[in-house]
């Protein structure tokens, strides 16, 4: 009987005293009661004991006190502790989410988020998160971050054998000898069936099949056939396809109609303008048969899908020196090599062996200090460092490291580069978000 009693009095006192505690818990203020949890929790935390941490400052950071930062600063440490724990990965992200979308979230929390994001190789997740600081804040560290972060990419499995360059969200691909059309991601559109085959452009391309010459769209239907006796084909774009028929270049529609000039070589049509050969000399033709730059020059420069005009910009060359015109007129700025501009940003140039950029007046925008460039495209432009190739953003700063054995230009977020599989295709992560640079 008396072993009884004394469980029920023993009993009796820790009732009295959890009532105590209570009692004394409710008459502290919010801030107080924070203060008390949070110093019972730090006991348990600096004994490794984080599972019984955790509800203590949960409940502290459940209070709106004066302390309850404190509290979420200690409850993230024990979420971090338990991580790989069920649940409190989730746990330590909706705290995250809580802290950053209070007014005046300070700048630490977005490179906190954004770092455990990017830990965990989410770092999609992380860019969003740094966009959303750099809007909240403007702070220089998260733009910092943000700037070394946003290129990062991934790479296509699928390879080709030689490519060229984007053209439309589309581009030309090689395998086993034959040529077809890709998607701007490396996804094969047209299938490689074809021993020569244009850029795609309105929804069709020219292709080469044996001797036969012949328009199709991407699911490989004829849509049109030339009538005359025709041998090659250039690029398509801008509804012009030139024609190589009896000895002579001629332009023509998508649907092969003749224009009536011949020539002796001409480019693909861009922003209204190609690259002409006549008598021997180079100049460049509008679509209704004016010059724009008379034809009375060794050569005017192209890129590889024969465009040598954008931004109202023009390199020619004569006796070895490469002329700058912009809008029909030049600038008085000469190099030893350029490649044209793309619609957006700066053209590559060289002097004195090393290549840097320039911008439509022919004034130096980056430093001649590279192996070979190609022209921005997409606020990027592809450099050779050595043996290698890499990217450099309109800073001059190289945003993508050179790894790669060759590189050509960005369009709609992806690259063609050359690795040791073959031509494959990167894409920034942020791009596939729907960011545009």
């Amino acid at each position: 009987m008396k072993k009884y009693v004394r469980i029920i009095i023993g009993a009796g006192c820790l009732a009295l005293l959890v009532l105590s505690w209570a009692v004394v818990m409710n008459s502290k203020s919010s801030a107080e009661k924070q203060l008390v949890l949070i110093e019972q929790a730090s006991v348990l935390m600096n004994d490794g004991v984080y599972i019984r941490a955790v509800p203590l400052l949960e409940e502290a950071a459940g209070y709106d006190a004066s302390f309850t930062r404190m509290a979420e600063s200690e409850l993230k440490k024990a979420y971090i502790a338990l991580i790989d724990n069920r649940g409190f990965s989730r746990r330590y992200t909706s705290l995250l989410e809580k802290q950053i979308s209070r007014r005046d979230a300070e700048p630490y929390l977005f490179i906190e988020a954004a770092n455990y994001f990017m830990g965990i190789s989410k770092t999609q997740e992380a860019l969003e998160i740094l966009k959303n600081g750099i809007k909240r804040t403007g702070d220089t560290e998260i733009i910092s971050l943000y700037e070394s972060s946003r290129y990062a990419f991934e790479t296509s499995r699928v390879s080709y054998e030689s490519v060229t360059a984007i053209f439309e969200k589309t581009i030309q691909v090689q395998l086993d000898g034959k040529w077809g059309i890709a998607n701007e991601d490396g996804s094969i559109l047209i299938p490689c069936v074809y021993d020569k085959i244009s850029t795609f452009s309105r929804d069709r391309a020219v292709v080469k099949n044996g001797n036969s010459i012949y328009a199709v769209d991407r699911d490989n239907n004829r849509l049109a056939v030339p009538n005359e006796n025709t041998s090659d084909f250039g690029n398509l774009a801008e509804n012009r396809i030139s024609l190589f028929i009896d000895g002579s270049w001629r332009r023509a529609t998508e649907e092969f109609e003749l224009g009536t000039s011949l020539f002796e070589d001409i480019g693909m049509y861009s922003g209204g303008y190609a690259a002409a050969k006549v008598n021997g000399r180079w100049g460049v033709i509008d679509i209704n048969n004016e010059w724009l730059i008379t034809a009375e020059f060794d050569e005017v420069i192209t890129d590889e899908l024969g465009r040598c005009y954008a931004q109202g910009a023009v390199f020619v060359r004569n006796g070895g020196i490469v002329y700058l015109f912009s809008n029909g007129g030049f600038t008085g700025y000469t190099f030893d090599d350029a490649k044209p501009f793309t619609d957006e940003g700066f053209a590559a140039v060289k002097l004195n062996g090393k290549w840097g950029f320039t911008d439509t007046d022919g004034v130096e925008v980056l430093p001649f200090i590279f192996d070979d460039a190609l022209s921005f495209g997409q606020h990027l432009a592809a450099v050779k460092l050595g043996e290698l190739w890499g990217y450099v953003g309109l800073q001059g700063n190289i945003v993508i490291d050179a790894v790669f054995l060759e590189a050509k230009s960005f369009s709609g977020g992806s690259a063609p580069v050359l690795t040791d599989r073959g031509w494959q295709f990167i894409t920034l992560l942020e791009y596939k978000k729907g960011v545009s640079l």
